[in-house]
């Protein structure tokens, strides 16, 4: 009688098990009647990801300005922009925002798509949640025909940083991003798509 080896097993089991949760995760697109979780999500996750390196008030005044119930409806609103919300057994645990032709927060040559936030709760990171949300914005971003996705990652975010590059994005500028009164730089990243 043959053992099988058990490290092989182990393995196995996590990638069966790690395949039946992703298996769990729907991806839609959101519609207005998603804002009170979107807006939710939006101010969690930016204050997991980023209070520790910023001042309380420049925290409070961004989410104030930015994440607030009006922005995020005129964002959902906005014909150029469009929200995908990750959920697992109906509980709504990310999302992410793309933004295209005028809407995109800063204009690229050509034809491009902008990845302005992939949003995933603390509590679901390293189950590929952001994973399965950039998977379908780049057959989004073929299904449109677009030269490059791209986005803006702040340059101490060292995780988003090596999530994207692994992903195949290359940084090819930088800008300024003001957050309160610390002035900040993001690195923009691009993936080719055509």
């Amino acid at each position: 009688m043959k053992i099988a080896n058990p490290f092989i097993c182990s393995i196995f089991g996590f990638e069966t098990k790690q395949f039946f949760f992703m298996s769990k995760i729907e991806i839609n697109k959101a519609t207005i009647a998603d804002l009170e979780i979107i807006q939710k999500i939006s101010t969690k996750t930016f204050r997991e990801t980023f209070s520790e390196v910023n001042s309380a008030e420049n925290m409070a005044n961004y989410i104030q300005e930015n994440l607030n119930p009006e922005k995020i409806t005129s964002e959902i609103n906005n014909p150029e922009s469009v929200f995908y919300i990750a959920s697992l057994e109906k509980e709504i645990i990310g999302y992410m925002k793309l933004n295209f032709g005028e809407a995109q927060t800063e204009k690229q040559e050509g034809n491009n798509l902008e990845i302005q936030r992939i949003y995933v709760l603390q509590a679901f990171h390293g189950k590929r949640i952001g994973q399965l949300l950039l998977d379908e914005t780049i057959k989004i971003a073929k299904e449109m025909a677009v030269n490059s996705v791209w986005l803006g990652v702040w340059e101490e975010n060292d995780r988003a940083i090596q999530f994207y590059s692994k992903n195949g994005f290359v940084e090819f500028d930088q800008h300024i991003f003001v957050l309160g009164d610390d002035v900040q730089t993001d690195l923009l990243m691009q993936l080719k798509i055509n």
